[in-house]
């Protein structure tokens, strides 16, 4: 039996909060989500909501750690168990896939932050995601140039942000598809390509 809202503790109302916004942004506008959307989707009254949370910022401040935490992990799981840099690279384009196909509110709600104006707290999460994510990526590249594996003259920076972008486009063809399995079934091809253009020269 699921435990009642009213009787979850203040953490667990907190993840509660995320989880409910990470599933309303797959299914709308994330721009559209009000704080009166989230506390119903939660069975809560705003007032309630706003005990954990003073701000919608401060919600999507605790949804871009959520997000951070989560995704930056299971990346890192992933590189674990690869044999070479090539096979770390393969393993975290694929685990993102799943990621994103498991939560496929979270870019939406990455790519709305990223056009607001300013410097808001939330948006310099998602920056610094991107940064975290782009240094391991760095690394495993830089790895493998020297191992051989990759051209000795590739531009490292311009690879990071490939890969970066090629995961992006496979989001975006999704979302204008309404189909989020399509990702899945589109990545292996997709990076196989990427492994091409990357690979050593014989």
């Amino acid at each position: 039996m699921s435990v009642r809202p009213q009787y979850l503790t203040a953490d667990e109302r907190r993840a509660a909060t995320v989880q409910a916004v990470v599933d309303l942004a797959a299914e709308r506008n994330p721009s559209d989500i009000t704080t009166t959307a989230i506390a119903q989707r939660m069975g809560l009254t705003q007032g309630a909501l706003f005990r954990h949370f003073p701000t919608k910022e401060a919600i999507l401040l605790a949804v871009m750690s959520w997000v951070t935490e989560r995704l930056l992990a299971r990346v890192d799981k992933a590189a674990e168990g690869a044999a070479s840099p090539v096979a770390v690279l393969e393993a975290v384009f694929m685990t993102h896939v799943d990621f994103v196909t498991e939560h496929p509110g979270v870019p939406r709600i990455i790519f709305g932050e990223l056009q607001r104006p300013g410097e808001t707290p939330p948006k310099q999460m998602v920056q610094s995601l991107i940064r975290c994510y782009g240094e391991r990526l760095r690394r495993q590249i830089e790895a493998g140039k020297a191992l051989g594996e990759l051209d000795a003259g590739l531009d490292v920076d311009a690879a990071a942000t490939l890969f970066i972008g090629t995961i992006q486009g496979l989001v975006m063809q999704s979302l204008l598809a309404g189909d989020v399995a399509r990702i899945r079934r589109d990545a292996p091809g997709v990076f196989a390509i990427y492994r091409r253009g990357i690979g050593s020269i014989q």
